[in-house]
């Protein structure tokens, strides 16, 4: 397929990637705020609000999650929400607007966590602390939080659709199903290890000022408009670095090492019921990398579906306002079926 990439400047490269982009310690912080924006559902008393959980500390580094809920007796389902922003950027708060609403709307119960960062942190960890994550879900949402982990469904964008993806074969109990936003299935591919000719339409960055902004102990979050993981990001792939920098493996020469990583080498048919989201100019991550699961997951025989928003960017901007509604209304769908099923 031959990929048309618009153009678009720094701030919203940002903008967009921050957006879309055990031994388990269990310290819960009480109510941080309420979610006063919010509709009620139909059977609800009271607003969701939101209460902060550490679900796991690494030496002196707390990694926690926020968990929306409705103040009832009522075993909700679950959504586990994995944030964007290239591994490198982003936080917990980064739930996706439209993904809050309907969910929330609909009677989850919504989880979304935090987890390290790379560069400071390599993937291995990263995707360590996402299972942990889920462990710590599994076995303390229901007293915690009074859920129903037989009824967990997982998605995120970009990175956090990546991710979301990694659940589908990483974690046990499987999740009941996931919805991958913009997301990939491949790190090792050209797109990630060669450098981009999208961004080296931008003035290339130094790698000395590149490192400067990442340089550090271990993170958990990177606010929206930070400049210096952004300038990491960018010089990562104007230099065909990203994979090599994240994941502490040089995929030139260590492709196998990378195999663990990559949801579309580990579909099986034990892989969870899967929803694939993507615009046809996403300038970040190729829409073939959906195209590609899609295809993995047909041959395999796990139930799918992809939906491909035309002329929609990375975040769906520039997509027809009914089909974007379209995509977010049959993410609801997709994992309410799923759910409702278990």
């Amino acid at each position: 397929m031959n990929l048309q990439l618009p153009h678009f400047g720094r701030r919203q490269f940002l903008a967009s990637l921050s957006a879309a982009v055990a031994g388990l310690t269990v310290a819960p912080t009480r109510l941080l705020a309420s979610d006063k924006g919010e509709k009620r559902s139909s059977d609800e008393r009271t607003s969701p609000r939101v209460e902060t959980f550490t679900y796991k500390t690494v030496g002196n580094l707390e990694i926690k999650a926020d968990v929306y809920r409705t103040d009832d007796n009522r075993p909700r389902p679950v959504l586990l929400w994995i944030h964007g922003g290239a591994l490198i950027m982003g936080d917990r708060g980064g739930v996706d607007r439209k993904v809050k609403q309907a969910f929330l709307k609909s009677g989850y119960t919504i989880v979304s966590i935090d987890y390290r960062l790379a560069p400071e942190t390599k993937l291995p960890a990263i995707i360590e602390d996402v299972r942990d994550a889920y462990t710590w879900l599994h076995d303390k949402g229901p007293t915690l939080f009074g859920v129903d982990t037989r009824r967990i469904a997982v998605a995120g964008g970009s990175a956090g659709g990546y991710l979301t993806l990694m659940t589908g074969f990483c974690v046990k109990p499987r999740p009941a199903a996931l919805v991958s936003f913009w997301g990939y299935g491949d790190i090792a591919g050209d797109w990630y290890i060669k450098p981009s000719t999208f961004y080296r339409k931008q003035p290339l960055v130094a790698k000395e000022e590149a490192w400067q902004g990442v340089s550090g102990p271990p993170v958990t979050g990177r606010k929206r408009g930070d400049k210096g993981p952004g300038r990491f990001y960018l010089h990562c792939r104007q230099q065909g670095l990203w994979t090599t920098n994240v994941s502490g493996f040089e995929p030139r020469t260590q492709d196998s090492s990378l195999t663990p990583y990559c949801p579309v080498r580990n579909v099986t048919q034990d892989y969870p019921p899967t929803l694939l989201i993507h615009g046809t100019r996403d300038t970040d991550v190729p829409y073939e990398q959906s195209v590609e699961m899609d295809q993995v997951l047909t041959r395999v025989g796990v139930e799918h579906r992809l939906i491909l928003v035309p002329n929609a960017g990375h975040g769906l901007p520039g997509g027809d306002p009914r089909q974007v509604a379209d995509a977010y209304a049959a993410a609801l769908s997709f994992a309410d079926r799923h759910i409702k099923a278990v």
